[in-house]
């Protein structure tokens, strides 16, 4: 499994360098900046689509002086992988690092590596507690506010309840809901559950909570669990809150796998407003979501490798306590969704 590994990172700084080296350009002299990037899962949409936007940007930054690599590697999941993969990126010569931690409570060995080297870190999109932001001055964290994706989730069901009285099915003043959570303990799925509920009911919406899943962040472990308590709670929920978009998919692939009418699905939202939950708001199939700015996050982390290994630019920077940014989140309905498919 490490030759595995091994290889898919050789195979990806190559085709990365052929893409980002640009044709027929000279580049034998100026400053060269190789970025090594390690995430959690390729299974997560919105992972992908960031590290896309990622590659794109780091591209457009590239010029006759500056010369960009980038080896992306997949930590499948392992923490244990994921240490392995930032010693391997050191020793193939990157001299920047972003990192998606795997266990975003667990990051030491990886900062301990990059500061023995003197290596730069940018988190991304899985904050690391405070603590350890402050263990080096050369850390740094790119994603979003929790908080606000879940607040503005809210504001979408809480809306949208209020022009729809179809919404409450059985007429009993209440809305029955589910919840598909991303993973066991994590900050954002706690932050962002916690948000939504906290918003309906300060927006006075009577609401009643029949059950949860843990879906990890996955369409197809978010089918299942949706399964689990259709079969459970049959026809009385009228309600899906789902802490990203592929597990709202998946609520719909549970729905239309059992072949439930579309009357009879209940509203679903989604967060991060990926490429595929953007188009289900699109067709009506999901209610709506909230868009996770991957294009300013990449454009954010781009500027900030550049900026790290030249020196240069870093007073452009507009960092919260030194470390941070933090790009906001906007609602996705199907009155604005073609404003962000564009």
């Amino acid at each position: 499994m490490r030759a595995k590994r091994i290889w898919a990172a050789v195979l990806v700084f190559c085709i990365s360098t052929q893409l980002l080296c640009g044709c027929g350009r000279n580049m034998s002299s100026g400053k060269k900046i190789h970025v090594g990037v390690t995430y959690y899962n390729q299974g997560d949409t919105f992972l992908n689509e960031l590290n896309n936007c990622f590659q794109e940007q780091l591209s457009e930054l590239e010029s006759a002086d500056l010369h960009i690599t980038v080896t992306i590697l997949d930590a499948d999941g392992s923490q244990r992988t994921q240490d392995d993969q930032v010693k391997e990126l050191i020793d193939a010569g990157c001299n920047v690092l972003c990192v998606n931690l795997v266990d975003r409570t667990d990051p030491s060995k990886i900062i301990s590596l990059a500061r023995e080297n003197d290596i730069p870190i940018i988190f991304f999109n899985r904050e690391p507690v405070p603590e350890d932001m402050m263990q080096w001055d050369k850390l740094y964290y790119i994603g979003a506010d929790a908080k606000q994706s879940g607040v503005m989730q809210g504001e979408l069901v809480s809306d949208a309840i209020q022009r729809n009285e179809q919404i409450d099915r059985n007429k009993d003043g209440k809305i029955q809901y589910v919840v598909l959570e991303g993973e066991a303990g994590h900050q954002d799925a706690i932050i962002r559950t916690e948000s939504a509920v906290d918003t309906l009911k300060n927006d006075g919406i009577e609401i009643e909570k029949l059950g949860y899943g843990i879906a990890n962040w996955n369409r197809a472990q978010a089918q299942n669990r949706m399964m689990q308590m259709i079969g459970q709670y049959q026809r009385d929920i009228e309600l899906v809150l789902a802490n990203n978009d592929d597990m709202a998919l998946g609520a719909m692939d549970a729905y239309k796998k059992l072949d439930f009418t579309e009357t009879d699905i209940p509203i679903i939202f989604g967060i991060d407003g990926t490429d595929v939950g953007l188009e289900a708001v699109l067709d009506g199939k999901m209610a709506g979501t909230v868009y996770n700015d991957k294009e300013g996050q990449a454009e954010a982390m781009a500027r900030l490798c550049v900026a790290l290994v030249s020196k240069k630019g870093m007073e452009d920077m507009e960092f919260v306590n030194e470390k941070y940014i933090f790009l906001p989140y906007e609602k996705v309905t199907s009155e604005n969704v073609t404003d962000f498919l564009e």
